[in-house]
């Protein structure tokens, strides 16, 4: 309980399940043991830092201008589930980001990712004043095709060779979403909600 306090106390947004928060260091160990224990689930999709040189590089990104990085944790013990990081982030006349995402092997295929997604797009437009958000999928993660498709994101495309992980350049379907139809999915997804009959 003491730790749901404390992590509660950082969020930077919250949902019914969970929370976004920035990574410290003294989430090291937690983090290096959920990145060893979720390779079989990443594969060549995510390459997590799994040693504390590594931790500690990465953790030195959230510091930059241009990055923000999340941990996903959830609100019934604090632990992270997942991870949700804004990176490339271009101000002036862009205003935009790209969203990378990776959920740790115990709590993956739960939902807590999708809710995740939200929050961070929350902050994109509402904290961040971005006006587009976009996201790269390698064709066979067909988990997280269903998630950006499932969170409002349009296919603009597919780009051979985009992006170089575990040692070899991948190809990627390229999705994005603006403020626009964002602010239109909230709209309708609270239209929906008062429409729904009370629970007796």
């Amino acid at each position: 309980m003491r730790r749901r306090a404390l992590t509660a106390e950082r969020a930077l947004e919250s949902g019914p399940r969970a929370f976004l928060r920035r990574p410290r260091l003294e989430d090291e160990a937690e983090f290096i043991r959920l990145a060893r224990a979720s390779r079989r689930l990443h594969r060549t999709f995510a390459r997590p830092p799994e040693n504390p040189t590594a931790f500690r590089s990465w953790l030195a990104r959230a510091d930059q201008t241009t990055v923000q990085i999340h941990l996903l944790c959830r609100n019934a013990d604090g632990a992270i589930a997942g991870v949700l990081n804004l990176t490339e982030i271009v101000r002036g006349p862009l205003q935009s980001a790209n969203l990378g995402y990776y959920a740790f092997a115990p709590h993956a295929g739960q939902g807590y990712m999708r809710e995740g997604v939200q929050l961070v797009l929350v902050r994109a437009f509402m904290e961040l004043g971005l006006h587009r958000v976009e996201a790269n999928v390698q064709p066979s993660n067909t988990a997280s095709l269903r998630l950006v498709l499932a969170s409002g994101f349009r296919c603009e495309g597919y780009a051979p060779r985009l992006v170089y992980i575990a040692g070899r350049w991948r190809d990627h379907v390229r999705f994005a979403i603006d403020l626009e139809t964002w602010k239109r999915r909230v709209t309708r997804s609270l239209a929906r909600s008062k429409k729904r009959p009370k629970k007796k």
